[in-house]
C-alpha cells in the first residue's frame, strides 16, 4: 500500500551513487572544489559529548578534514566547513532551509 512511495525515496545513509558505481567517476575538474554531501550527524545529548558527521561517506568529526575543507564545527541538522578563507554550511535537510516551522 505504502511501499511503492517508500521504495521512491533515496537513502540519506548511502554514498553518492557516483561513488557507489564503478567506473562512474569523472575526472573533477582542479579549478572547482568537489562537492560535499552531508549524508548523517551524530550529536551526544551529554555536556561535552562527541559530535561526529557522515559526509561523502566519510566520518568526521570538528577539525578533521574532508576532501579539501576542513570541518569547523558539527551542529544537530548543519555542519560548517571551510575551504582556505571561506566558510560553507551543509544542511541535513537541504529542501527544509527555506521553509519555516510551522506551529
Amino acid at each position: 500500500m505504502g511501499g511503492a512511495a517508500a521504495q521512491s525515496l533515496g537513502d540519506p545513509t548511502q554514498p553518492p551513487a557516483v561513488l557507489a558505481t564503478p567506473g562512474a567517476v569523472a575526472a573533477p575538474d582542479p579549478a572547482e572544489p568537489a562537492a560535499l554531501q552531508l549524508q548523517s550527524i551524530l550529536v551526544s545529548r551529554e555536556a561535552g559529548g562527541r559530535r561526529v558527521a557522515v559526509i561523502n561517506g566519510e566520518v568526521v568529526r570538528p577539525g578533521a578534514k574532508v576532501g579539501d575543507a576542513v570541518v569547523e564545527a558539527v551542529g544537530e541538522n548543519t555542519v560548517v566547513v571551510r575551504r582556505g578563507k571561506s566558510k560553507e554550511t551543509l544542511r541535513l535537510f537541504p529542501a527544509a532551509a527555506g521553509k519555516t516551522a510551522r506551529q
